[in-house]
């Protein structure tokens, strides 16, 4: 057994996070740090995205959703975004038989009608072309933001009581929790940000209120698989309390 698969196998024996995040940081600086065009920098993330589904896929994770495209990020330089949209394009391409194959269900989350229509209407047609795959759900955050989120639930849900549908005294945590674009994945176990930040950047605001946190310094190209699987191994070593003594956790057997 070689070393991927011998961390992949611990991760197993123990409880795997249902809902992992990553913030897939880094590509542009590990371009830069080598001479490169930032696009040759997300071109060699794509492949991290390849490989690191795959490892998720075979540790028997549920849902995995990656923050590819900010809301803030279309306000990068027109030709950054333009190669990033191609990219996207390409991806969902190239990975269309992998995805279909393995019985990955694509999703996607965001304000998506602001896609290009070469972006959106491949994105689409493999979403609805993989709906009823049972296996990992693989959630592409694209033109994404948690406050942006939050703003369509909060509408959402305000147009529900203009209707008279709802009273705003019967607006609670679950409600909210069904107007946000996440409403059918597990809570959000664990969120990983490559690149050494240690910040949110408006990624999953509401969905993270319990999240662990790991806090990479390797740039998104160059984590793969082995730092996946230690990752997690890393999240397997916390205990989550929600707001619980370990105590109570240890006499609930839990």
């Amino acid at each position: 057994m070689d070393e991927i698969a011998e961390l992949e196998s611990q991760v197993k024996q123990r409880d795997v996070p249902k809902h992992v995040g990553i913030i897939m940081d880094g590509n542009g600086r590990w371009a830069e740090s080598r001479g490169l065009n930032r696009l040759e920098g997300h071109r060699e993330g794509s492949n991290s995205v390849r490989e690191v589904t795959r490892s998720a896929r075979r540790m028997g994770l549920k849902a995995l959703t990656l923050y590819a495209f900010s809301s803030q990020n279309w306000s990068r330089p027109p030709e950054e975004v333009a190669g990033l949209m191609e990219l996207l394009r390409e991806y969902l391409t190239k990975e269309r038989d992998e995805i279909m194959q393995n019985g990955i269900r694509l999703n996607a989350i965001g304000e998506l009608e602001k896609l290009p229509k070469y972006v959106k209407e491949p994105l689409d047609a493999l979403r609805a072309e993989s709906a009823n795959n049972q296996g990992l759900v693989l959630t592409l955050a694209l033109s994404y933001g948690g406050r942006e989120e939050l703003v369509h639930g909060v509408q959402a849900l305000a147009e529900k009581v203009a209707r008279g549908e709802l009273k705003p005294a019967d607006i609670t945590e679950e409600s909210v929790t069904k107007a946000v674009w996440t409403h059918d994945l597990p809570a959000v176990d664990l969120v990983i940000r490559t690149s050494g930040e240690q910040r949110l950047s408006n990624f999953l605001l509401w969905q993270t209120a319990y999240s662990e946190f790991v806090f990479s310094p390797i740039a998104w190209p160059d984590f793969r698989a082995r730092e996946f699987a230690e990752a997690l191994l890393h999240f397997q070593t916390r205990e989550r309390r929600f707001g619980l003594t370990g105590a109570q956790l240890r006499r609930a057997g839990t």
